[in-house]
């Protein structure tokens, strides 16, 4: 089943259990899976794409929820990260720390990369290679601290 029919699927079960956090979620992930195929000439997006938008979805809810957090708004970061872990279920299981960072340390070997000016090169592969698996802010603190 692709990601627009898993979607509309579950936004119909929001609907008869009438949860809103999830309503809420789900009508934003379609919606950008619809701007998204409205851009590109394309009418089918890749599954790359459809796990980048929900990167993007996730992140922007638990920044939100930071904002909210540090000015005292809790009830508003929790609605902020309730929503992204409904987008999370569409997302393929998360890594732990340990093993994003023995897949840094292969990239590393690989590229030979020994200081940091060879962020950039291992950037480019890992960020790649562990796409909706890890996000890119954990994978670059990774990459900081292996290279200096």
């Amino acid at each position: 089943m692709s990601l627009e029919n898993e979607v509309m699927a579950k936004l119909k079960e929001a609907m008869k259990a009438k949860d809103q956090t999830a309503l809420a979620a789900l009508r934003a992930i379609k919606s950008a899976l619809l701007i998204e195929k409205t851009k590109s000439a394309a009418q089918n997006l890749t599954p790359a794409d459809e796990m980048r938008i929900l990167q993007k979805l996730v992140k922007q809810r638990k920044e939100s929820a930071e904002i909210y957090k540090s000015q005292n708004r809790d009830d508003l970061a929790e609605t902020e990260i309730a929503q992204a872990k409904v987008i999370e279920q569409f997302l393929p299981a998360q890594l732990s720390m340990e093993e994003i960072g023995q897949i840094v340390n292969e990239i590393i070997a690989q590229t030979g990369a020994q200081t940091m000016k060879d962020m950039g090169k291992v950037m480019a592969i890992a960020t790649k290679k562990l796409a909706g698996r890890a996000d890119s802010k954990t994978i670059s603190q990774l990459v900081k601290e292996k290279l200096s």
